[in-house]
Parts: structure tokens; C-alpha cells; sequence
């Protein structure tokens, strides 16, 4: 009987991130990824499946990955504010090869409805940790939606800016985190 070799996920998850890179999306097979990989199609699809199954896995990486990081950031026991404030030092801290990653993966979710609709809840249950009854709230609400409109605008090429002023943004959105006053004073004005 014939063993068959075992497929390292990650390797694969590695080069269907190269192809979407290099080919772009609509490069995006699972032959493709096979290639890539150096393993056969049905040691792809013995391990994901579908390509949105495939999709769904790098997704599920990059976010864990930046969890992973945000978790570390936050220490034990965070306050909300504090998960906050870490997951906006964790976005900052993204390296320009890891937002192409994220904005090739973010492009892929337009392709697979069932994948975005489970981006679509994640974006829901995070917004829904922010009091909006509290002007704290509505401020934490104001910078979380700045850092991911921010990473977003710089990772699909829309603003380019440099490293600088990438910092300097997320400096000042780390500044409004420790003013949490700001909001209230601008909404009574």
C-alpha cells in the first residue's frame, strides 16, 4: 500500500499567498497553488478542500497571527481600552510585506461571499465591544474604525505615505486613546 506524503498546511498557505502576489487573484487555482507548492492538487485538496476553503484558511492565519500579537501586546486580563490601544500598536506594527498579504487576502473575500460574511460578523461582535453610550466609547469606536481605514487605504495602494508618517498616525490615534475626554468635549461644543 502506498503512503501518502503528509502536506505542510503552511507551506501550502505560503504559496497561495505568492500566487495571489505574482499572478493576482484571478491567478488564484488550485493548480496554481500546487505548482507553487511543489505537492500535487489532490495533496491540496486533501488538506483544504474547495479554493474558498483554501481562502477561508489564509484568512484565518493573517488573523490569528495578528491576534497572536495583540494578545501578547495587552497582557493578562486587558480592559477593553486596553485590548484597544493594543490592537492599534499591533496594526502599526504591521510590516509592509504583511499588509500586501492582508490586501491580497481582503481582495480574495470579494470572491467568496461566504468568507465576507464571516468578516462581516467579526467587524460586528468588535464594534459591538465599544459602549456607545459612553463618550469613551465613542471614541475607541472612532479610533478602532481610523486604524483599520488607515491600514486599509495604505495596504491596497490608495495613500501612500512613508513609514513616518505611518508611525505619526498611529501615534496620534495612540494619543487619542490616553485623552479619552477629547470626544466629549467636541460632541458638547
Amino acid at each position: 500500500m502506498a503512503r501518502y506524503k503528509l502536506v505542510d498546511r503552511d507551506h501550502v498557505l505560503d504559496a497561495a499567498e505568492q500566487v495571489i502576489r505574482t499572478k493576482g487573484l484571478g491567478g488564484l487555482s488550485i493548480d496554481a497553488i500546487a505548482k507553487a507548492a511543489g505537492v500535487s492538487k489532490g495533496g491540496v485538496q486533501s488538506s483544504f478542500g474547495t479554493k474558498e476553503q483554501l481562502i477561508h484558511a489564509m484568512l484565518e492565519r493573517l488573523a490569528d497571527e495578528h491576534d497572536a500579537q495583540v494578545a501578547r501586546l495587552a497582557g493578562k486580563s486587558p480592559t477593553p481600552r486596553q485590548r484597544l490601544k493594543a490592537y492599534v500598536e499591533a496594526t502599526c506594527r504591521i510590516k509592509k510585506s504583511d499588509a500586501d498579504r492582508a490586501a491580497g487576502m481582503m481582495a480574495a473575500l470579494l470572491n467568496a461571499p461566504d468568507q465576507l460574511k464571516e468578516w462581516q460578523a467579526w467587524y460586528e461582535n468588535k464594534l459591538g465591544e465599544f459602549d456607545l453610550s459612553t463618550p469613551e466609547g465613542r471614541q475607541a469606536r472612532v479610533v478602532f474604525l481610523a486604524s483599520e481605514g488607515v491600514f486599509m487605504l495604505r495596504s491596497f495602494g490608495f495613500m501612500k505615505m512613508t513609514q513616518s508618517e505611518w508611525e505619526q498616525i498611529f501615534f496620534d490615534l495612540q494619543e487619542l486613546m490616553d485623552s479619552p475626554d477629547q470626544l466629549s468635549k467636541k460632541s458638547t461644543s
